[in-house]
């Protein structure tokens, strides 16, 4: 029976992660990850037996797994910009494209540079507001935003 040897270890875990590029399943990494730690644990410890360099491919893309859902992408969720921030959104002054009608009809704003990666957003107020007029953002409902006139 030929041996596993560490190097193959660590050419099933890269073919692995490049596989992660082709399927972004965000799954794939894991084993891959797992099998280099294999290979990196092979080189001092070259006569494990196969049952152990399958137990340890286990554990390891386990551990991984493990890491990176209770520790790492909870910290990064954190830090990310991503998403919707009022912060980023009240305030700005943009031109009324569709009327606004209130109390229930929505019309559409738009802002000369994109805010929170549109141009142009459905909008509701209190008043009514005609296409040309200026209008500034006061709050966020959802992904209508609620405006006065300027």
């Amino acid at each position: 029976m030929q041996q596993i040897l560490w190097w193959y270890w660590i050419a099933f875990g890269l073919a692995l992660i490049a596989l992660e590029l082709i399927v972004p399943s965000f799954t794939i990494i894991w084993f891959g990850l797992g099998a280099c730690c294999v290979g990196l644990v092979m080189l001092p410890f070259a006569g494990l037996p196969l049952a152990g360099q399958m137990l340890l491919w286990a554990a390891a893309s386990t551990v991984w797994t493990v890491l990176w859902f209770r520790w790492l992408k909870p910290r990064m969720a954190d830090r990310t910009k991503a998403g919707m921030s009022k912060d980023a959104i009240i305030g700005e002054i943009g031109i009324v494209v569709q009327a606004v009608q209130p109390p229930h009809v929505k019309g559409r704003i738009r802002f000369v540079v994109p805010v929170l990666g549109d141009d142009e957003w459905p909008c509701i107020s209190t008043e009514a507001l005609q296409p040309g007029d200026e209008a500034r953002v006061v709050d966020i409902d959802g992904h209508v935003l609620r405006v006065v006139r300027k």
